[in-house]
C-alpha cells in the first residue's frame, strides 16, 4: 500500500482492473449509471481472461428470458435451494438474498442498455438436483452466438474460448451444441457438416483468421460486453499490471499504480477502484499457501495472467478475505504439447467408463457434477490412498461411440493416429486386458479388475451400488439415453481397453477479498474500506458449492451492477 504524497499521471472517476465478464460489466455499468470517465487495465494483451475461455454459462433464477420462455420458479424455491446447497459455508444470508433479488435486474439492464444477449438453457439442470428447491432448467444461460466482425480490427483482442470447445479446433460451438457432439446424439452429423460448410465458405474471414467467424460460450459473451465498451469509447489499457492501490490518510482507496512497459503510472480514481482481476490459481507460492494439496498451477486451466495481483493488493490495504482455501475444482487434462490443460467434465461422465485410484478403486460418482467429484477427490486422497493423478478408464465400444477429450472417436481419430508421446508419458495407455492396462500405468491390477466387473454388474442392473451413479436428472445430462436400464451405466468389456490420466485441476480459485452486498471491500479491523470494490474470482465467492451452471460468472456480473449503483448512487 501507498499513499498519496507523490503527483498522478492521470486521473478517471472509475478504474475497473480486468476484462473478464465481472470487469466489463462493472465499466458498463458505471458508464450507464453516471460515471463517463472509466478506465480499464488488461494485465494480458487480449481481453476476456478466464471468462472468455470458459463456457460462459450465468446461473440466474427468475431471469427475464426464463420467464419469456414460461419457466415456473420463484425467489423462494430458489433460496430454499441454495440454503439447502450452501449450508454450512461461510456465505452470509444477505449476500445470497441481494444475489436472487439483484441478479434479474443486472440481465435486464445489460439486456436493455447494451448488445449483451443470453439464452435460456431449458433442460440443462442444477447441479443438485435432488435438492429440495432444485429445477431442470431455465436458470442457467449461455450468451447467443456472436459475430467476431463486429469488434472490428479488435477481434484480434479478444481471448477465444478454450480449443476444446471448438471442432477441429477452429469452429466454436454452443453448450447445447457441446451436448449433442459430444454424445454423437441423433443431429449431430448434420450439425457438423453445417458448421463446416458455414466455416469453409466464409473465404473474406479465412483470409483473415482460421478461428471461425461465429463465436459461441465464453468468447460470446466477452465480445458482446466488449462489443458494448467499445462503443461507448471507454479506453483499455492492455499489458498494465496492477502492482499497489494508493490510500489516503482515513485509509480510503483513491487510487492505484499499475506497471505497463516498464514504467510505473499512477492513476487517481475520483469515485472507486474495482478489482475484478481474477484468482491466483497460476501463483504456486500462494497455491500452497492456501490450497488443498496435491495442488499445481500446471494442473490449473485458469488464465496464465492470474497470480493473485488483486489479492496481494487488497490484503496490502488491510482487506479481510473468506473462502480464502477454496477453488472451483475441477479434474483436468494435462495433454502433451498443448497449450492449455483441458477441463475433463464430459467424457467421464458417459456410459461405460470409470475413473480409478492407483489401487484401481473408484472415489466418487463419476457423472455428478464436477465441483463435488473433485471435492470427492480430496476427501479420499492421502498418502496410503493417493487418488491424484486418477485415471478414466473405458473400453473399445465407448471410443467408439463417445468423444473422448483429444483422443475424439476411434472414427475420427483412430489408434494409430494418437500420438506416441501420449503413451510414452503416461497420459494414455492401452491394452487387451484390464489387468495388462493396470500394469502399464502402476495400478494395481487385481483392484482394477475388481473395480471393472462391479461396474458390469452396474450397468445390468442398473444401479451404481457404490455412488448412485445416474439418480440425479444433473448426473443424466451427459448421459446415453439409448444405454438402459441406466443412461449412466454401461458394461466395459470389449477389448482393447484404454485409460486417460486425470488431474486435480481448477478452473480458477474462488476465495478472496470479501464484499459486503454491495462489492464494496470488507476491513479486517472491521467495516468496509471506503473506495474499494472487488468482483468474480478475486472477491470469495458467492456460491462456492457450484449448485449450477455459470454459478462463477453469474455472481461476478451480478455484483459488477450492484457495485456500479453504490458508487454511482444508482436506484433500479
Amino acid at each position: 500500500m501507498q499513499q498519496q504524497t507523490q503527483a498522478w499521471d492521470k486521473t478517471v472517476e472509475v478504474l475497473v482492473v480486468g476484462t473478464g465478464n465481472g470487469g466489463l460489466t462493472a465499466a458498463l455499468c458505471n458508464y450507464e449509471m453516471g460515471s463517463k470517465n472509466v478506465l480499464i487495465l488488461e494485465k494480458g494483451d487480449k481481453v476476456g481472461g478466464t471468462s472468455a475461455t470458459s463456457g460462459g454459462g450465468i446461473w440466474v433464477p427468475n431471469n427475464h428470458y426464463a420467464q419469456a420462455a414460461g419457466a415456473q420458479d420463484s425467489y423462494e424455491e430458489a433460496l430454499a435451494y441454495l440454503k439447502n446447497t450452501l449450508d454450512g459455508e461461510d456465505v452470509p444470508l444477505e449476500l445470497i438474498e441481494s444475489y436472487l433479488h439483484n441478479g434479474p435486474k443486472m440481465l435486464r439492464f445489460l439486456h436493455d442498455r447494451s448488445h449483451v444477449r443470453y439464452e435460456s438453457l431449458d433442460h440443462y439442470p442444477d447441479y443438485y438436483s435432488n435438492v429440495d428447491g432444485a429445477k431442470p432448467g431455465h436458470r442457467s444461460l449461455e450468451p447467443a452466438p456472436v459475430m467476431a466482425s463486429v469488434l472490428g480490427d479488435d477481434y484480434q483482442r479478444l481471448t477465444y474460448t478454450h480449443h476444446m470447445m471448438r471442432l477441429f479446433g477452429v469452429i466454436h460451438f454452443t453448450q447445447v451444441e457441446a451436448q449433442l457432439l459430444m454424445l454423437q446424439l441423433p443431429g449431430w452429423v448434420k450439425l457438423v457438416m453445417k458448421m463446416v460448410w458455414d466455416y469453409a465458405k466464409d473465404i473474406p474471414w479465412r483470409l483473415k483468421t482460421r478461428i471461425s467467424r461465429r463465436l459461441a460460450c465464453g468468447s460470446a459473451g466477452v465480445a458482446r460486453l466488449y462489443w458494448s465498451v467499445k462503443e461507448r469509447n471507454i479506453p483499455i489499457e492492455f499489458n498494465a499490471r496492477l502492482t499497489e492501490l494508493v490510500s489516503d490518510d482515513s485509509g480510503a482507496v483513491i487510487g492505484a499504480i499499475y506497471q505497463q512497459n516498464g514504467r510505473s503510472v499512477r492513476v487517481r480514481a475520483e469515485k472507486a477502484v474495482v478489482l475484478a482481476a481474477g484468482g491466483f490459481e497460476k501463483n504456486q507460492a500462494l497455491r500452497e499457501q492456501y490450497l488443498p494439496a496435491p495442488t499445481n498451477t500446471q494442473w490449473s486451466a485458469g488464465t496464465p495472467t492470474n497470480t493473485g495481483d488483486a489479492l496481494q493488493a487488497g490484503l496490502a490495504v488491510g482487506a479481510k478475505t473468506r473462502l480464502i482455501n477454496g477453488a472451483w475444482w475441477t479434474t483436468t487434462l494435462c495433454v502433451p504439447d498443448e497449450p492449455a490443460p483441458r477441463l475433463s467434465i464430459m467424457e467421464k461422465s458417459f456410459p461405460g467408463s470409470c475413473v480409478v485410484n492407483k489401487a484401481g478403486k473408484r472415489f466418487a460418482n463419476e457423472s455428478q457434477n464436477y465441483m463435488a467429484f473433485q471435492k470427492e477427490l480430496f476427501k479420499a486422497h492421502s498418502d496410503d490412498n493417493p487418488c491424484a493423478p486418477a485415471y478414466h478408464v473405458f473400453d473399445a465400444r465407448f471410443r467408439a461411440n463417445y468423444i473422448v477429450g483429444p483422443m475424439m472417436t476411434a472414427a475420427m481419430k483412430p489408434d494409430w493416429m494418437l500420438p506416441k508421446k501420449w503413451f510414452e508419458s503416461g497420459f494414455v495407455a492401452k491394452a487387451n486386458t484390464i489387468a495388462e492396462l493396470a500394469e502399464q500405468l502402476g495400478i494395481d491390477p487385481a483392484g482394477l479388475e475388481q473395480t471393472v466387473a462391479d461396474m458390469n454388474r452396474y450397468a445390468a442392473s442398473g444401479v451404481d451400488e457404490e455412488f448412485q451413479r445416474g439418480e440425479s436428472a444433473y448426473d443424466r445430462y451427459y448421459a446415453d439415453p439409448n444405454i438402459k436400464p441406466n443412461p449412466c451405466l454401461a458394461p466395459i468389456d470389449q477389448a482393447p481397453f484404454y485409460a486417460m490420466r486425470i488431474e486435480a485441476g481448477d478452473f480458477g480459485t474462488l476465495g478472496g477479498l470479501d464484499t459486503d452486498v454491495n462489492g464494496n471491500v470488507l476491513a479486517e479491523q472491521g467495516g468496509t474500506i471506503a473506495g474499494l470494490y472487488a468482483v468474480g474470482n478475486c472477491s470469495a465467492a458467492l456460491l462456492p458449492t457450484y449448485p449450477g451452471p455459470g454459478a462463477t460468472l453469474g455472481p461476478a456480473m451480478t455484483m459488477a451492477y450492484q457495485a456500479a449503483k453504490h458508487i454511482n448512487g444508482y436506484q433500479d
